[in-house]
């Protein structure tokens, strides 16, 4: 179903490793709302969807999600790379040093480990692409977050390609809830279940 390329969708290099970034890039690989959360509930609510085309749109995007995640798991080892005991106690990372070591966890830039508790699935189509659209204001914001704390243009360039990619996916998850909307004008999702 799916055909790895074994390169990155958009390319990492940094050289100038910065601690405090490749911390606050944990958001986007281990947080609630990070690119793992968006592709693990987007490929799981495929599944309740009743049309081909919205339940592709959301095996797409999933699949694309993960590709970030692997852009930002990147990001962090890169930024992590090198560092001493010092400088990551500096940036706030030696509890995360001590679970970890400089390996990439998927978790937030707090220290609190993914969950599957983040990935959204209720079994009702409109309910579940709506709160995909939120879901993707919220990772644009995100990354809008992220690009205020930095002037390096090695982590502002993936940065910019992954918050442009949330704007495509919100249109995208547009697209699918009118097509909800003329399978149930008047909200009767259940008609199909019957």
């Amino acid at each position: 179903m799916w055909i790895y390329q074994k390169k990155l969708e958009f390319p990492v290099e940094i050289t100038n490793p910065d601690l405090r970034m490749g911390r606050m890039l944990m958001a986007q690989y281990g947080g609630p709302d990070s690119e793992l959360s968006a592709g693990a509930r987007y490929l799981t609510q495929r599944f309740s969807m009743p049309d081909d085309r919205v339940r592709a749109t959301l095996n797409d995007i999933g699949t694309e999600e993960l590709a970030h995640w692997e852009i930002i798991g990147v990001m962090i080892q890169q930024s992590m790379r090198g560092a001493t005991l010092a400088e990551l106690e500096e940036a706030g990372l030696l509890g995360y040093y001590t679970l970890h070591n400089h390996g990439v966890f998927p978790a937030d830039p707090n220290g609190i480990p993914f969950t599957a508790s983040y990935i959204q699935c209720t079994g009702d189509p409109i309910t579940d692409i709506t709160f995909d659209l939120a879901a993707e204001q919220g990772a644009r914001a995100t990354y809008e977050h992220l690009m205020n704390l930095t002037d390096s243009e090695e982590y502002l360039a993936p940065l910019r390609f992954l918050r442009a990619r949330e704007i495509v996916h919100y249109q995208r998850f547009g697209e699918c809830l009118n097509i909800l909307k003329e399978l149930f004008p008047n909200g009767d999702q259940n008609k199909l279940r019957r």
